[in-house]
This record gives structure tokens, C-alpha cells and sequence, in this order.
């Protein structure tokens, strides 16, 4: 008797937990055969890109290996990016892969499923604004935050050794996108940046010549969030002379600057567009319901309207809230993608053993944002902490530091994340406090 296909499609915080979980329950078990489908090599926590744009994290020690975490934990691991979906013959079309030379690696290929989750996260939203592609830098990736952190450092390295004084636009930074992402990456390059200017590049100075501008449409940073915590970051942001620009919406990213719709120009040798989230456009494709942003709607069971077979998770979901009024969506959270791959490990049991699916409540326990390496806001939510606890300072930080442990654990166990934390602590006292290349 042949065993079920369980195929995840993206290798995301929820998609990676969620193969985890499943290879160890039930792949390790010969209950069934659990694939992840995933175009890169290696793995990322998204919430930390900001730290490797500004050059305080390194990749190569926070990376995990899609094919090694594979074989520990009992699933199969697919190179390749989703192309299509038949839905009567029940696989999946995967893209071949080639290298940078264009020679194939792996060719186009059907996968069979009988559950199929996507998984694939979201991507930035440029609502068409001219310049963005040519001119702005998007954190969606590793590939996209080292390549900022390259132009950065190279930025200060042509400031450093140019005779001439520094031009209007130079050692300049706009963010555009005032949300979590924005926030703490302006936090962190102001740290960052002093960093580097400490390496014997003496002839910049920091309060002078290093501008770092938060651009945001709305009224208040971190709108999304309470208006507390909205509050307490801005005077953080204002105490490392972060440029904030409220009520200001960008009409075109030039080459050199950020043009806003009033036509005022913001100076900028370097742009990073973190404003607006979207689902991969190819979700919209594949013949199931979706909205206007891409994600695939779900039931409160995170199953496809279209198709009882097709379950959806993190950013890329459109799931119902349930308990806030009708047609209110999860917000596209990391909490939510860890609390949805948790519930699917049993959901997903459930559906193979024709069991009665359950509805998935969201439990929001509340917002931390990070401000550099000791300055961190938040708060707890109710069924948390028994109450709303608002948090600053050493302690916040920690919590926030915490947040990472905890996915460390639901991927590699106690004994793992204990050896490689006392490691990256050994390692951090031999190496610059940030990358400088």
C-alpha cells in the first residue's frame, strides 16, 4: 500500500517548520513521503535581513542548509521554483535549474501530492512607482541584503579615499517604508555605520556627513502596530538622528534620490523599498481563489476555497480572523506563520486520516521591535502576559533575542541550538562587531 504525498512549497519560517515537523512525525516513520519544494539552498529568518543589510549578522553563521536539514529530519528536499499546479492529476510543475552559466542543474519536473501547502511568503509591493526596480534595493532576500551591504560598504570606502569633498547625496540612505522592517533598519545602520567609520576611515564623520531617512506615507511609524509603541520608537528613532518623514508619499525613485509627490527631493545615494507587501504573482495563476494582493483565500482551516486538498500558510495565506469582525485578515506576521505550520502538522494528520477538521484561532501576543543592539519596544498581549505589558530597554531586547531561540528550537531541538549559540558567542569575540565586506 503506497503512502501519502505531502508536498510544502517554500522553505519560508512556516514552510521549514512545517517539514520539519512532518518529516519527524510522520517521514521518519514511513507514514508518509514529505517534500519541500523550495528554489534556494539554504534558509534565512526574513525578520533578521534588516541585520544582514546593515553587516551585524552573518549569513554564513545564521544560514541553515535546506538539504542537510532534510536528511536529519526525515523529508525530501526539491530544488526549484513552482511553475503550475494540475489539480485533477494532483502534482506540481517545478521550473528547471540552471547556474550561473546557464548549464542545467535540474530539469523541469511533476511532483505528485495528495496535500499540497504553499508556503512561498510574500514579496514587495511597489504599487507601480516609477524607479523602484532600476534604483531601489527590496529586502526579500539574502542575495538582496548582501548586495546592499556591499553597496554600502563600498560607499564608504569611495567617500574615504576621494580628495573632494563629499557630494549632497553621498553616505545618504532613504528608507522608504516606515513598518517593522524600515524601523529597525534605520536603527541598525545608525549603529552600523558608526561601526564602520571606526575602522580608520577618520576623515567621515558620522554626525556630519552620514544621513539615514525613514520615509512613510502615514501619519506615525509603525502603523500597523499600537500607537504606544508607534510613539516610543519615533523618539528613539529621533535620539539617533533618524531623518523621519511622515505624510510623505513617494511619486518616483531617481537615481540619486527620492522624489515625493509634493516634488520635494530627498538626496540619496542609496534606496531601500520597504514599503507594502504582496503574494508571488503566479498564485493568482494557478486557478484558485485569490485576492488583490496574490494570497490564496483561505477557510478558517487554512484550506483553499477551491480545493479541499490545498491548504495555504504565512503571508502568502489570506486567512479569516477569527473573534474580529467579518472579513478581518491575520496580519502577515511571523507569529502567524509559526502558530499555522504548528496547527497544520495536526490538521494535516487529520485530513489523511479522513478525521473532521478543525478551525485555526490566532493568538496574537503582541509586537516587538528592535532599535539596535540594547533599545527595543513592544508589548505582550492579554492572553500572553494576563494583561497588555509594554516592554522597553534590555529586557524588550532579550524577549525580541528570544523570539529567535524559539524558532531555533522548533527546528534543530535543545542540543543543537545550545552548541551552535555557545559558538556564535566564542566566534563573535574574534570578529569586527560588523561585516566590512
Amino acid at each position: 500500500m503506497s503512502i501519502p504525498n505531502i508536498v510544502v512549497v517554500g522553505g519560508g519560517a512556516g514552510g521549514l517548520e512545517l517539514v520539519t515537523r512532518l518529516g519527524d512525525s510522520l517521514g521518519r516513520r514511513g507514514r508518509a513521503s514529505v517534500t519541500l519544494v523550495e528554489r534556494g539552498r539554504t534558509h534565512f529568518w526574513k525578520p533578521h535581513l534588516h541585520e544582514l543589510a546593515a553587516g551585524t549578522m552573518d549569513l554564513d553563521v545564521h544560514e541553515l542548509d535546506y538539504l542537510a536539514q532534510s536528511h536529519w529530519h526525515g523529508f525530501r528536499y526539491r530544488m526549484g521554483e513552482m511553475r503550475g499546479i494540475d489539480r485533477e492529476a494532483k502534482h506540481i510543475v517545478v521550473a528547471p535549474v540552471h547556474d550561473e552559466q546557464g548549464e542545467m542543474i535540474v530539469p523541469q519536473r511533476s511532483i505528485p501530492y495528495d496535500v499540497l501547502v504553499l508556503a512561498v511568503g510574500s514579496r514587495t509591493n511597489d504599487f507601480g512607482t516609477p524607479g523602484v526596480a532600476e534604483h531601489a534595493v527590496a529586502l526579500e532576500s539574502t542575495e538582496e541584503a548582501d548586495r546592499f551591504h556591499r553597496r554600502l560598504v563600498n560607499a564608504f570606502l569611495r567617500a574615504h579615499a576621494q580628495p573632494e569633498a563629499l557630494g549632497p547625496d553621498q553616505l545618504q540612505v532613504a528608507i522608504v517604508g516606515a513598518g517593522a522592517t524600515g524601523v529597525e533598519l534605520a536603527a541598525e545602520l545608525h549603529n552600523a555605520t558608526r561601526a564602520l567609520v571606526s575602522f580608520s576611515l577618520d576623515n567621515i564623520d558620522p554626525d556630519k556627513h552620514i544621513r539615514i531617512h525613514l520615509i512613510e506615507a502615514s501619519d506615525r511609524i509603525l502603523p500597523a502596530l499600537p500607537e504606544r509603541l508607534s510613539a516610543k520608537a519615533m523618539r528613539l528613532l529621533q535620539g539617533l538622528d533618524v531623518e523621519v518623514h511622515l505624510r510623505a508619499r513617494v511619486a518616483e525613485i531617481l537615481p540619486r534620490a527620492v522624489r515625493l509627490s509634493d516634488e520635494r527631493l530627498i538626496p540619496a545615494e542609496m534606496v531601500v523599498w520597504a514599503a507594502g507587501v504582496q503574494a508571488p504573482e503566479f498564485l493568482s495563476q494557478l486557478g484558485l481563489q485569490s485576492n488583490a494582493i496574490n494570497q490564496i483565500v483561505v477557510n478558517d482551516g487554512l484550506q483553499s476555497l477551491s480545493d479541499p486538498s490545498i491548504f495555504a500558510l504565512g503571508d502568502c495565506a489570506a486567512a479569516p480572523w477569527l473573534g474580529k469582525p467579518a472579513g478581518s485578515l491575520v496580519p502577515p506576521r511571523a507569529q502567524a506563520a509559526h502558530q499555522q505550520a504548528s496547527f497544520l502538522v495536526h490538521q494535516i494528520q487529520r485530513r489523511l486520516a479522513n478525521q473532521p477538521l478543525k478551525p485555526w484561532h490566532y493568538r496574537d501576543f503582541g509586537s516587538l521591535v528592535s532599535l539596535g543592539e540594547y533599545s527595543t519596544v513592544g508589548n505582550l498581549m492579554g492572553n500572553f502576559v494576563g494583561g497588555n505589558m509594554w516592554l522597553e530597554g534590555l529586557f524588550a531586547r532579550w524577549m525580541y533575542l528570544s523570539l529567535y531561540k524559539m524558532r531555533e528550537l522548533a527546528l534543530h531541538g535543545f542540543a543543537k541550538t545550545a552548541l551552535t549559540t555557545l559558538g556564535r558567542i566564542i566566534a563573535s569575540r574574534t570578529e569586527p562587531r560588523v561585516k566590512l565586506h
